[in-house]
């Protein structure tokens, strides 16, 4: 019972959190180490392929526009565009895992990077405010937010909603909600193939009698829900709101782990 309300609130935390710029996978990586338990990668990646479910949902209107009318131009420079940016990901995420990156075990790089995060947010912020006001997805930008959203996987505590949105922002796409749009729906075909590749190495290895199925489903579903709670209120909030607040908790958050977390944990 107790191993399944920790499960709960790790649905909770990465539903929460896999859309705020403030980092999940930095958030699941501290609240399992210091007390709700170690998991593993696929429940990690399992969870959050729920909170991408949510997202799909929230926008199934606008991807079967892009994949039903991708004759019209636009669409089909939009969807061009998704599909660059995620091959990006794709291909520089390959060589990442094959080059033998892998996640930090410790806070101490997680909260430096909350806190560098968030200074850099807050700059961003002011540097996107001053260009004009544009909605259009550029070739630049969907090579950078394919960029961003690898680097946003090897460093924990980067955010990859955070990066994806300000990679957009500082370089052709100032409005936040077009930045918003273009970063989410990058992220639905990045996390569903993260999962299904982890899914692959599990099944292949002869982990899959090993995995606890009942805890992933559980943390699937709860954090499919949070998610959907959490991105529509954001998309609701960022019409008449900078991303400000999320860069002070990342900073105030971050500074606390770093003065109350001995070094090395």
């Amino acid at each position: 019972m107790i191993d399944l309300l920790y499960v709960i609130l790790l649905g909770i935390i990465e539903g929460i959190t896999e859309f705020l710029p403030i980092s999940s996978t930095g958030h699941l990586l501290i609240a399992e180490k210091f007390g709700l338990g170690a998991r593993s990668d696929l429940f990690n990646i399992g969870i959050q392929a729920g909170a991408i479910l949510a997202v799909t949902l929230i926008y199934w209107k606008r991807i079967w526009q892009l994949l039903t009318q991708w004759r019209d131009p636009a669409n089909r420079d939009y969807l061009l565009k998704l599909v660059v940016a995620f091959a990006i990901t794709a291909v520089l995420g390959f060589i990442a895992v094959k080059l033998g990156f892998k996640l930090p075990e410790t806070v101490t790089p997680i909260a430096w990077a909350l806190v560098i995060g968030g200074f850099w947010m807050i700059a961003a912020e002011r540097l996107a405010a001053r260009q004009p006001e544009r909605s259009e997805v550029t070739w630049k930008v969907a090579v950078l937010v394919g960029i961003a959203q690898m680097i946003a996987g090897i460093f924990p505590g980067t955010s990859r909603s955070a990066a994806t949105i300000f990679a957009a922002m500082l370089f052709g796409t100032s409005n936040r909600a077009a930045a918003t749009e273009f970063a989410f729906l990058v992220g639905i075909p990045t996390m569903y193939a993260a999962t299904g590749y982890e899914l692959l190495k599990v099944v292949q290895g002869g982990g899959a009698a090993h995995e606890d199925w009942t805890a992933l489903a559980v943390g699937f579903v709860v954090s499919a829900i949070m998610a959907f709670a959490a991105v529509k209120w954001l998309l609701g909030y960022i019409r008449s709101h900078t991303f400000t607040p999320f860069a002070i908790y990342r900073i105030a958050f971050g500074v606390a782990l770093l003065l109350l977390v001995p070094a090395g944990a």
